[in-house]
């Protein structure tokens, strides 16, 4: 399945964090009060967007599943309405595949 823009933004901003630790842990022998200064507002930096990645993901994987839900329950009230509303996206799907053919 292809990975959605919200899922490569997720997968970016991971990889971000954990280029930052690594970083961070490559310039732990850095002494100097510049350096460490700019360690500790990295790391106070990188906490925060932790915490905000962990609060993003939370809430992306609840609207996923509100989404599936209210998805399921309109096709079990609505068998027939759904079935049509395939077949239609599927004919018109057809038609620009073959026509995009020619």
């Amino acid at each position: 399945m292809a990975k959605t823009p919200s899922d490569r933004l997720l997968a970016d901003l991971h990889q971000v964090v954990t280029d930052a630790e690594s970083l961070l842990r490559a310039t732990a022998d850095q002494t100097s009060a510049g350096a460490s200064e700019l360690r500790a507002r990295v790391q106070s930096t990188l906490d925060r967007a932790k915490n905000s990645l962990g609060e993003f993901q939370s809430v992306a994987v609840e609207r996923a599943k509100a989404a599936s839900k209210a998805t399921d329950e309109y096709v079990h009230d609505n068998p027939w309405q759904s079935i049509g509303v395939a077949a239609g996206v599927g004919l018109l799907l057809g038609l620009l595949i073959s026509g995009g053919r020619r």
